[in-house]
């Protein structure tokens, strides 16, 4: 009898710690949706969003947001977070192949135990896209999705983007670039679900093709191209020139492409078309004085000249190191005419939604619990998160800068070598 009691005990506090419930309260939400924000509650039961209400919610746990700011988390869009430790050490770069093209993966090189994960999470950033080097013409590689949460086995998706560059290169010929892309894209756009059966039907099917066997193409970069042109997958291209941003809205129309352009610096000359085509744009909101030629119309209102005309934006930053700094950009965009929502949306949802993540970047009902509570306002790059979750997790926000902090100001009596 002690015995059965015990269990049912055991059963009952292991029930009730699984069962626990966090409300944050009494902050401003910012929900990621088009909408004004609001103070209000947000409850979290294991890794979900249970409610988001303007009424008073009760929890197991209670943070208390009181004059705090809430949004989700922030979803960098164009990383190499986990990737890249330092660029002058080739042993930490993990970002090219010299064998596959637009079929390299890089999801299975992750670092979770980067120190680029807790530097950027205790930034407010949980979760990013990593994308390959831009070393293959005109198509480089398969970016993927990772949740900056330090699990050794990596939560996230593999290859949730297909990556590629057209414009100022270090070599080469833009011309060929389209060329090119247009070819792989046809080459694509003759394979069906027979073809992809095997790995020996790939290869016949690559022999058959003259320019896939001239580019020697594995079947991995054929299963990406198929893809590309069969599963909705995005193609995030890299370029700057307006007349080669017209020459990509072409090839999407022709052949269906979910096309996302990124860096885009001369977008504002023809942003009419992108948004006639629900193009979404990755820009750097800092990059208004030309590095190239490509670049000539760059301008500091692009962010806020692109959302006038309903082109959903993304914004990115030159450094992965500091990623988080995209809301320095946020802020430095709604300065310069962009709406706050605007830049809201653009560091979480307008992510989500561009990548197909679609539990994530919005505070919502039945959303995963990636939220963040601000000390102030989170577009002030003087401001820090109070609380971070990512999956319902209220994180760790130590990080290696805050261990050397505390370790050289610690006024204790230590030896000479810590002081």
């Amino acid at each position: 009898m002690i015995r059965i009691i015990y269990c049912f005990a055991l059963c009952f506090i292991s029930i009730s710690a699984f069962s626990q419930t966090i409300v944050i309260k009494g902050g401003e939400i910012h929900t990621g949706l088009n909408e004004e924000p609001f103070v209000g509650d947000i409850l979290i039961e294991g890794d979900t969003i249970l409610e988001v209400s303007t009424k008073s919610l009760k929890g197991d746990v209670v943070v208390d947001a009181s004059n705090k700011i809430i949004t989700p988390g922030v979803i960098a869009p164009d990383t190499q977070i986990g990737i890249l430790e330092i660029g002058a050490i080739s042993e930490t770069r993990d970002g090219d192949s010299d064998i596959y093209s637009m079929g390299f993966s890089v999801f299975d090189a992750i670092n979770p135990n980067s120190t680029l994960i807790p530097w950027n999470r205790s930034n407010g950033v949980t979760s990013a896209i990593t994308l390959p080097d831009f070393n293959w013409d005109p198509l480089s590689g398969m970016a993927s999705y990772l949740l900056l949460d330090g699990s050794l086995r990596v939560n996230g998706m593999p290859d949730v983007a297909l990556t590629g560059e057209i414009g100022a290169v270090s070599s080469g010929s833009r011309a060929e670039s389209l060329i090119l892309l247009r070819d792989l894209l046809e080459f694509a756009s003759t394979l069906d679900e027979k073809d992809m059966s095997s790995s020996k039907k790939i290869s016949e099917a690559i022999e058959d093709y003259e320019i896939a066997e001239l580019m020697d193409l594995h079947p991995r970069d054929v299963i990406a191209l198929y893809n590309l042109l069969n599963n909705n997958l995005p193609l995030i291209i890299k370029t700057n020139r307006a007349s080669d941003i017209l020459k990509l809205i072409d090839i999407k129309k022709l052949y269906g492409l979910n096309l996302i352009l990124m860096s885009a610096q001369e977008a504002d000359l023809v942003k009419n078309e992108i948004a006639e085509n629900k193009i979404p744009v990755i820009i750097n909101p800092f990059d208004n004085i030309p590095d190239s030629f490509d670049e000539l119309a760059s301008n500091i209102r692009i962010s806020a000249s692109l959302e006038e005309v309903g082109i959903k934006v993304m914004f990115s930053e030159s450094r992965t190191h500091n990623y988080h700094l995209i809301r320095q950009g946020a802020g430095n965009a709604v300065a310069n005419g962009m709406s706050y929502t605007g830049a809201i949306m653009a560091l979480t949802s307008n992510v989500a939604k561009s990548f197909n993540i679609t539990d994530r970047g919005i505070l919502k009902k039945g959303m995963k619990a990636d939220i963040v509570v601000w000390e102030d306002d989170p577009l002030e790059p003087s401001t820090f998160p109070m609380k971070v979750f990512i999956d319902g997790n209220d994180m760790d926000l130590t990080t290696r800068s805050s261990r050397l902090t505390e370790r050289y100001v610690d006024k204790r009596d230590l030896p000479n070598t810590y002081k």
